[in-house]
């Protein structure tokens, strides 16, 4: 049974993206008002605010927590160009009585254009964090020492030639460094909007290893699902105009292509697509385990999925906007045969979304997430 909450966040302006920590206690949202917020759950069940910071000077789009083992550390981008690194602190009481207090160790400064998306990369690889911005540039920095986060050097840049709007990091620990890319653009010939790159131990470069032609509709969210069975293929979630579930199995590598090593030929195969959002589909996110996924889409939905035996895909659950669940009237299976891929009405935008107030966030929704206004941000960001 599900248990939904509003929280009145009091954010000024829309919510951009929430985001739980290792443990799912504590919680980060952000939003246009330029503020991200730091929630943790109380003994009592509720969601207490415990701290609240201006953090950039234009909208917040992303915010991302890393592993614990580093401490408590969050990262965020924004529309002034720049991804932060900040770090929570216990020192002396604050004017609100609280303990702690967030710190900003770095500012990463490199990107020309709107930062779109940053993610840390799994706890196996270090401490990295990739960033992906609007000039189509992922860049890859690494702390050098994890307990000096002023400190951050930029290892790698690599130019998609697209827009970037998402990155996802692959978690999985017996395949090299794996990430996969999303963009935005608009024009449906420039050709695959999700590129796959693959980290090359002998050249110390990012090879584009996989570009995803039969998705040409502008990609806003993807993610890897954990691998924690082993399983020999990788589960790459795409939220566009119709929700895909990808399968890449890595099949051998090719010797002649890049050094000793080589680049890892896959085998792409969509097991699943779904147009049940009717409209665009703006996030999607695993469970721990990697069987469970849920999505949110301009039809005010969080739709939940899973595969059964058979590795076909079905729709478990909806919550509507407001949390409350809501029973499957149909099974909503997504097996695909062959190449086959769902039609559907090719119209975007937010018909579907409700107009809740600035500042209430459900747990279950990314309220308006497309619905944002940049006028505000520049005027305040100098160009």
């Amino acid at each position: 049974m599900f248990v939904a909450k509003n929280i009145q966040s009091d954010h000024k302006d829309l919510i951009h993206d929430v985001a739980y920590d290792f443990h799912g206690r504590r919680m980060a949202t952000c939003s246009s008002d330029q503020t991200v917020k730091i929630w943790d759950l109380g003994e009592d069940g509720e969601w207490h605010l415990t701290a609240n910071w201006k953090t950039h000077s234009g909208s917040v789009w992303r915010v991302t927590w890393a592993h614990p083992e580093f401490g408590q550390v969050i990262a965020t981008c924004s529309f002034d160009r720049t991804a932060a690194v900040w770090e929570e602190m216990v020192g002396e009481k604050q004017h609100d009585g609280s303990l702690r207090t967030w710190l900003r160790r770095s500012s990463l400064v490199d990107s020309r254009t709107s930062v779109t998306d940053v993610k840390f990369a799994p706890k196996h690889l270090g401490l990295q964090l990739a960033t992906c911005s609007q000039d189509g540039i992922v860049r890859i920095y690494e702390a050098p020492d994890v307990m000096n986060l002023n400190q951050w050097s930029l290892q790698n840049e690599i130019s998609c030639k697209l827009s970037c709007s998402c990155v996802s990091w692959n978690t999985s620990r017996i395949h090299s460094p794996m990430i996969a890319v999303g963009s935005d653009d608009t024009n449906l010939s420039a050709g695959g909007k999700v590129q796959i790159y693959e980290y090359n131990d002998s050249t110390r470069k990012w090879n584009k290893v996989e570009t995803i032609a039969r998705i040409a509709d502008p990609v806003y969210d993807l993610a890897f699902a954990p691998n924690l069975g082993g399983r020999n293929s990788h589960l790459l979630a795409i939220a566009s105009k119709n929700l895909k579930i990808i399968s890449i199995e890595p099949l051998r590598r090719d010797s002649t292509l890049s050094g000793q090593s080589g680049l890892t030929k896959f085998e792409l195969k969509e097991v699943a697509e779904f147009n049940e959002h009717e409209q665009q589909v703006w996030r999607v996110s695993w469970n721990v385990t990697g069987t469970v996924l849920a999505s949110s889409g301009d039809d005010s939905c969080v739709r939940l999925w899973k595969a059964n035996y058979l590795g076909s895909w079905k729709c478990i659950a909806i919550l509507t906007g407001d949390g409350s669940p809501q029973e499957t009237d149909r099974p909503q299976f997504g097996q695909l045969q062959g190449n086959q891929s769902a039609g559907g009405d090719r119209s975007v935008g937010n018909a579907g979304v409700r107009n809740l107030p600035s500042g209430i966030m459900n747990l279950r929704r990314n309220t308006g997430w497309p619905s944002f206004n940049t006028k505000k941000d520049q005027s305040n960001v100098m160009l």
